[in-house]
């Protein structure tokens, strides 16, 4: 069965479409009009082996925030969609990324309990014209709407680019790992509870 989603969302701020496939190879094709977004975005489907679609238009001559969130909002309720009943997946997922100075991990619980914690600095305010503070936006909308609990931790690291890019690596290898199926979980829900 294709674990797939294709979704929409407009407001009065974005307008944002996707089609995500999680058992892809990786492929992007990625525009927000925020570059550095798109970056991170291209890093996280390549990481994660999903393919992903992204069209997204805001109000980005206020300010990056609003895009930013939602693209996070959109993604997650794309993944949650795409896993369904969930069975059969391996659930939790765990990964240290190394980039030069930086260490990051990331541990994500596919749980239906949504949670972040976020616990990485930033020793600027921007990365290009984009504010470092919105990544923590991101991943909240991203782990809030997908129903995920998810552990971002900055082990060690000074260079922002190389922060924020080991962030979106680790998370992509974290739910790559959790929302595999395991071979030998046959089709079970991955929890004693008999639902997640």
């Amino acid at each position: 069965m294709a674990r797939t989603a294709s979704l929409s969302r407009k407001t009065s701020e974005t307008d944002i479409s996707l089609i995500l496939n999680l058992d892809g190879t990786g492929t992007a094709d990625v525009a927000t009009g925020i570059g550095f977004l798109d970056h991170m975005l291209t890093a996280l489907a390549r990481h994660g082996l999903f393919d992903l679609t992204l069209r997204a238009t805001g109000d980005l001559h206020i300010d990056f925030h609003h895009t930013t969130e939602d693209v996070g909002i959109v993604l997650g309720r794309a993944f949650a969609q795409a896993l369904g009943e969930k069975r059969g997946i391996r659930r939790f997922g765990h990964a240290l990324v190394p980039m030069d100075e930086t260490l990051a991990e990331a541990a994500v619980d596919i749980s239906g309990r949504p949670f972040l914690v976020w616990n990485v600095s930033f020793e600027r305010p921007k990365l290009g014209e984009m504010d470092t503070e919105l990544f923590e936006e991101f991943f909240r909308a991203l782990a809030f709407n997908a129903g995920v609990t998810l552990h971002i931790n900055q082990r060690a690291g000074r260079n922002a680019h190389h922060v924020a890019e080991a962030c979106f690596k680790a998370t992509a290898r974290a739910l790559r790992v959790a929302a595999e199926i395991d071979p030998r979980a046959a089709d079970a829900i991955p929890s004693t509870k008999g639902a997640l």
